[in-house]
């Protein structure tokens, strides 16, 4: 098992909580600058809106809304959901910081139905939390729904080099 996905299964055995609340960070993924699709989007609406959330989730085949940053989760659920994708090899996909805006965080759990953050959404079709993707991970749904959007999940070539050994 990688020391990744060991990491992924000790934070959801443990149920460890998520942390440091309060900083601004950059919020789109693999530490590109953008910001999290709260205001000046002429959108009308607030960013919590059902509009403007349906606007994020929308936007990219792979949306993560989540505590912190890519680069710098501050959630163990949301470092375990980014580093799965890592796995993966997913490294382009939008992540919004719903600690940088309450109105975001709140109208993502509403859009969605679901309490809890970290959020993934696929093709705008909302997955799950981080046991939802750390099961598909296990069970190799993830392979499967990546396949679905045209992504070759890095597993499929890691299983290759192993075979050829």
């Amino acid at each position: 098992m990688s020391g990744a996905l060991r990491a992924a299964w000790w934070l959801r055995g443990t149920r460890w909580g998520c942390v440091g609340a309060g900083r601004r960070l950059s919020c789109a993924a693999a530490g590109e600058a953008k910001d999290s699709g709260s205001g000046g989007d002429g959108g009308g609406g607030s960013s919590g809106s059902r509009e403007a959330v349906e606007r994020l989730v929308r936007a990219h085949p792979v949306v993560v809304f989540m505590k912190g940053s890519p680069a710098q989760p501050l959630c163990g659920f949301s470092n375990a959901v980014v580093q799965i994708l890592r796995l993966h090899g997913v490294s382009d996909f939008r992540a919004h910081d719903v600690l940088q805006d309450a109105e975001l965080r709140q109208g993502i759990k509403n859009y969605s139905n679901w309490p809890t953050i970290p959020q993934v959404y696929l093709n705008g079709e909302f997955v799950g939390g981080c046991d939802i993707l750390l099961q598909m991970h296990q069970n190799g749904d993830l392979v499967e729904e990546l396949k679905k959007l045209g992504i070759r999940s890095a597993l499929l070539d890691a299983e290759k080099d192993q075979e050829k050994k």
